[in-house]
């Protein structure tokens, strides 16, 4: 008899997706934080809006995991879209395609300022977009997997 309990095959690479979206979230969230409390980076208003929508992600998610809830995707993908739009904006404004005018931060960090850029292209917008989007991507994936 196997103690360990087993995901059943039919629900597993569904399972799976909605893991990888909340590794990411989980992920996510511990580096905004990284950024904000440890390194001192002080998040501007659009990075506030993707804090918004990330940090639940990293809570809500983990109850459709156990048990196995694909249902959970139907509240996590409102906030996974919004985290993307907000971060596309916010690195096409870094990038200078949407003018430095038509950004809403008013006081404090400014959000078309490069606070940190790794290899010449990594900035902290751009690793926004590709977690919000890799999450997206999971989660319609996990939700569009036929059930058996």
């Amino acid at each position: 008899m196997n103690p360990t309990p087993s995901i059943p095959s039919e629900t597993g690479s569904s399972w799976l997706l909605l893991f990888a979206a909340w590794l990411i979230a989980a992920c996510g969230t511990l580096g905004a934080l990284f950024f904000g409390e440890v390194l001192g980076y002080a998040p501007c208003t659009l990075c506030w809006y993707q804090r918004i929508a990330m940090f639940p992600l990293a809570i809500m998610l983990p109850f459709g995991l156990f048990p196995f809830d694909r249902g959970v995707v139907r509240y996590a993908l409102p906030l996974s879209l919004t985290g993307l739009v907000v971060a596309i904006y916010h690195w096409l404004l870094q990038l200078g395609l949407i003018a430095e005018n038509a950004s809403p931060c008013a006081q404090g960090s400014s959000c078309a300022e490069v606070s940190a850029e790794w290899f010449g292209f990594v900035t902290i917008p751009l690793m926004s977009v590709v977690a919000f989007a890799l999450i997206t991507t999971f989660l319609l994936a996990s939700r569009l997997k036929p059930e058996s």
